[in-house]
């Protein structure tokens, strides 16, 4: 069995933190966690001197829809899949979820059909599922989402799709239909799916029902969805209210300003709060003109808009750039905020044995991070990929 040492490590995890440590990996999996001062062993296969930069958990993200000029559903590309998984890979993440767009279903059946082809051999990032965002959407919410291909919520579809390559989330609008959005929600959990609602216009009452049916996930929490109000707190004051209705943020400081990521993270448990980057094609490009889901974009000054409104068109947000935004928004510990970049997500997906901590027994995804939370280094299952 391969063996390899981590050592002079300024180790983060949820719970604990400290300088000085180092980390025992064997055969992909985290074998020992050795306090300052422990003797290290010597006779590993290789050795990584962190210099005492933080060394995490590789972050998860569940939300992602393309980075360096390709997207998940550039069904046409073969190489768009491995691409971005690269991409995620240097700011940090060790799995992600390819997120699909409003379209035709064949369009969406053969970005699948990529990801499965890419599942063959993971190079980069892994793929822990993929992430159905519509076509099951409010009109009304579509923000950079296509009308054009807009359709009720059918768990058939769902089903065909789950057939092609697993699908671990699909985001729709509770109120799509009337009567459906609790039975839609039921029908993703027994497929082992987390249903979330996400560009909707569902009012706190009806909401509740879909609640009851065990929907416990907001997409991009606040952006596209009924906001806070006096007479109906709607679907932002669901997410305040309720601890284990968990929420995905995008902290670029522009779909959430500042003082909405600090009330949010002094409100929620942090165990419902997942960090996300919402990323598409312009992630990791320079500013300029691109597209999403054959809408145009014009990326400027760190946002990408849709040409024809303004209105938001995703971000190019990295997950590195969003823990350390949220870190000096909240001045949160480090070992707390590690929750929101992988635990949650590991623990929403039925993986938080084996993902999201720096302890024995668990995967050796690593990160690490300098002091500006630029990275340095990925371990992806033990072996260094960055």
């Amino acid at each position: 069995m391969a063996t390899g040492l981590i050592k002079n490590a300024y180790i983060v995890s949820p719970g604990y933190e400290f300088d000085g440590g180092a980390i025992v990996i064997e055969d992909g999996k985290i074998k020992k966690v050795l306090q300052p001062g422990t003797p290290l062993p010597s006779n590993t296969d290789w050795v990584y001197d962190a210099e005492g930069r933080m060394v995490m958990p590789g972050f998860i993200d569940v939300h992602t829809h393309g980075a360096a000029g390709v997207d998940v559903c550039d069904a046409e590309d073969p190489t768009a899949i491995e691409k971005i998984a690269e991409a995620k890979l240097k700011e940090g993440c060790t799995s992600w979820c390819p997120t699909t767009l409003t379209l035709p279903e064949e369009t969406l059946a053969q970005a699948l059909k990529n990801v499965a082809d890419y599942r063959k051999n993971e190079k980069y990032s892994k793929v822990l599922g993929v992430h159905l965002e519509g076509p099951f959407i409010n009109p009304a919410c579509c923000g950079a989402q296509n009308p054009a291909y807009l359709r009720k919520p059918d768990i058939e579809e769902v089903k065909r799709l789950h057939a092609i390559t697993p699908v671990c989330q699909v985001s729709y609008a509770p109120e799509a239909e009337v009567g459906n959005g609790p039975k839609f929600a039921r029908d993703c959990l027994e497929m082992g799916i987390v249903p979330s609602a996400g560009h909707t216009k569902c009012s706190y009452t009806e909401f509740k029902a879909t609640y009851a049916a065990g929907l416990r996930h907001l997409t991009h929490f606040c952006n596209q969805m009924t906001p806070l109000h006096h007479r109906d707190i709607g679907l932002v004051g669901a997410g305040l209210l309720l601890d284990d209705l968990r929420a995905e943020m995008i902290c670029d400081k522009i779909h959430l300003c500042p003082d909405m990521i600090d009330l949010a993270f002094n409100t929620k448990d942090i165990e419902s709060i997942l960090l996300i980057t919402d990323s598409m094609r312009a992630s990791h490009m320079p500013d300029g003109p691109s597209s999403l889901g054959g809408l145009d974009v014009i990326v400027e000054n760190g946002a990408a808009r849709l040409a024809s409104n303004g209105a938001l068109a995703g971000s190019i947000l990295r997950m590195n750039v969003a823990l350390k935004n949220v870190h000096e928004v909240t001045g949160f510990p480090l070992n707390v905020l590690v929750k929101t970049t992988s635990y949650n997500q590991a623990l929403e997906h039925g993986l938080e044995d084996t993902l999201g901590c720096i302890e024995p027994g668990y995967t050796a995804d690593i990160v690490v991070l300098d002091d500006d939370f630029e990275v340095k280094a990925v371990f992806v299952d033990g072996q260094k990929r960055l």
